[in-house]
């Protein structure tokens, strides 16, 4: 029996693990980087390693330093959770020779299917060569890991060099590995899964089906549990090749076979991957099972049909949403700084995955996923309608998340009738970013910070004059509100507030009568950023500083990272054209590309390859 289990992983992952290990009585060992020393992962596990540095190739992928931290807590186990050393065969034979217990598949099998391109000899196809221009769209994938890194479409000849370069660095850095491959893209897919379970004793599940398609950079947003719309004999087809790759690589232990459904209706094999993933949740949820628990009882020697009674039903269906701390609409940039508040009203009896508390600092090192946000209902318009409720009313203060691009993808028609495919968010991103602040948040929020301050000085028979206050919306809006203060106490002032009546206010509630209407305004304030209800305000000052201009042409870091590479050559007095790439930035596990914002000579450049920089940094001029 296993009594003691290291999570080779951090975050949300590692913490739901340690849920299901306390609940079986187990004992829980975390490892952490310096940047993680205080992260929520650590902090709940009966005993914590550190592992010295703060990048992931010198902590989280480094295979024996977590060995070594297992044997040192002793622990018996080692569980990988996803992504890092998870589909890794070396690091798994380590753990396996240090006398520990590998909770996931053998070694043979993850080498087997954890490279897509063998796992697609094995399935007898093969990655494409020689491309040319008929070929096209393509795919370039990394060999190793998922989670979309190391993946680029190609739609111009031309481009392919560029991009296999930029996807194998982005695959060495976040897999170690950095073996790409090339293979067709085809248009329109849906991105639909099977989840199987099989033990040592010959038993394969396969466990219903899931649908991903909702995607950015080819990493999911939204997946959902059973896909819907698809006929039985599809899902049929799709359980007996998820069934027959497990079987072909003697699998054990949790896996997902992942197919690419395209509007023809054929499924073409994309990947296993052989370890938990992230939207496993949702087929708990349906099948009523708790996959992290049968991982480590099949690892133990347990026979699933001893434990289950045969395969379970499926009840219902389930949706989980990913909150990430980024910017959809300026390119998914990803945000760092405090997490003050993360909380969804206790009513609402949805299932929260979450790596971090409130208070807690989101590091630049890693994802920027937040959490995972599940909901199960009796039918898929229940689930939608539930999930959507709650992401709406959740309390989300910190950095800029992709919570308003949750909803509204969730309330989409195309969504809410099951027409949607990998292409949803090329369709649909500017509609479904388009900013929309309540135009009454800046009066609130001036209402709220005006509470309690003299009314009256020396001059109180006079009439006080309006104060204004500006504010900075998350899209970078400005916006004035205008407030007199008075004997009945705050009024509102200026165009903007005409016909709204001040009801109530206090340092953290304001109501408004608007045309009629009583509104609540929940404000919190954090320094010089304001919270109210679900607008985000950056409170300005009055005058702005006439120094912190930069000249025209400036490129500006849109996030702490690393300068990973400068475009061959380039160098301050080199004409550049619109668009053509001057740079990569790595931050949280992804690259982003700095281009040329015109057409022009670049006057200055200020960075090179493995530079550090905080948001804001100047990194080139262009003219």
């Amino acid at each position: 029996m296993i009594t003691s289990v290291l999570v080779a992983n951090r975050g949300e992952i590692a913490c739901r693990i340690f849920r299901t290990c306390r609940e079986l009585g187990i004992r829980t060992v975390a490892v952490h980087s310096d940047a993680d020393e205080n992260a929520l992962h650590a902090r709940v596990a009966d005993a914590a390693v550190r592992l010295p540095g703060a990048a992931s190739a010198d902590t989280y992928l480094r295979g024996d330093l977590i060995v070594r931290a297992a044997l040192a807590a002793g622990a018996d186990a080692v569980h990988p959770g996803y992504g890092f050393l998870s589909e890794n065969a070396g690091f798994a034979r380590a753990v396996l020779d240090a006398g520990l217990v590998w909770i996931g598949p053998s070694p043979a099998a993850i080498e087997a299917m954890a490279s897509k391109t063998r796992a697609k000899q094995l399935m007898g196809l093969k990655p494409l060569t020689g491309v040319t221009e008929a070929d096209l769209p393509v795919l370039v994938k990394a060999a190793a890991g998922g989670g979309g890194r190391g993946m680029r479409v190609v739609r111009q000849l031309a481009e392919l060099d560029g991009e296999l370069e930029a996807a194998r660095a982005e695959a060495h850095s976040a897999f170690g590995d950095g073996e790409v491959f090339v293979e067709p893209y085809v248009e329109g897919g849906r991105h639909i899964e099977v989840q199987v379970m099989a033990d040592t004793h010959g038993t394969v599940w396969a466990l219903g089906t899931r649908d991903c398609s909702l995607q950015r950079r080819h990493q999911k947003v939204i997946e959902e549990s059973p896909a819907p719309g698809i006929p039985e004999t599809l899902t049929a087809e799709l359980h007996e090749l998820a069934v027959r790759a497990a079987r072909a690589v003697d699998y054990t232990g949790a896996g997902t076979v992942e197919f690419l459904v395209g509007e023809d209706g054929k499924a073409h094999f994309l990947e296993m991957n052989t370890r938990l993933q992230v939207e496993h949740p949702v087929t708990e949820a349906v099948f009523g099972i708790d996959l992290v628990a049968l991982q480590i009882r099949v690892a133990e020697g347990c026979a699933l049909e001893a434990l289950e009674n045969g395969p379970p039903r499926a009840r219902g269906h389930a949706i989980e949403a990913r909150l990430y701390a980024e910017n959809p609409a300026a390119d998914w940039t990803p945000q760092t700084g405090t997490l003050h508040r993360l909380a969804v009203p206790e009513a609402e009896n949805i299932r929260l995955d979450t790596g971090y508390t409130d208070g807690d600092p989101i590091p630049v090192h890693y994802d920027p996923m937040l959490a995972k946000a599940v909901v199960h209902a009796p039918t898929r318009a229940e689930a939608i309608r539930k999930l959507a409720g709650a992401l709406e009313r959740a309390t989300i203060h910190g950095p800029i998340t992709n919570r308003d691009l949750l909803v509204r993808s969730l309330r989409h028609p195309e969504f809410t009738t099951a027409r949607m495919n990998t292409g949803f968010y090329d369709r649909h991103l500017p509609e479904l970013t388009a900013p929309t602040p309540d135009p009454h948040a800046p009066l609130a929020a001036a209402l709220a910070d005006a509470h309690g301050r003299s009314r009256f000085g020396g001059w109180r028979n006079l009439p006080a004059q309006p104060q204004v206050k500006r504010y900075a919306t998350a899209d970078g809006e400005e916006h004035e509100a205008t407030y007199r203060h008075t004997r009945e106490g705050l009024t509102a002032e200026g165009e903007t507030e005409e016909g709204v009546r001040v009801v109530h206010v206090d340092a953290r509630l304001v109501v408004l009568e608007v045309a009629g209407v009583r509104r609540k305004f929940e404000v919190t304030r954090y320094a010089d950023q304001i919270h109210v209800n679900n607008t985000t305000l950056t409170a300005l000052p009055r005058f702005p500083d006439p120094t912190a201009q930069h000249a025209p042409g400036s490129l500006l870091a849109p996030m702490p990272g690393t300068v990973v590479r400068v475009a061959e050559g380039l160098a301050a007095g080199a004409s550049v054209q619109a668009g053509e790439p001057l740079l990569w930035l790595e931050a949280m596990k992804m690259e982003h590309k700095i281009a040329a914002p015109t057409t022009g000579t670049l006057t200055a450049l200020h960075v090179v390859a493995g530079q550090q920089v905080e948001v804001g940094t100047l990194l080139a001029v262009v003219f």
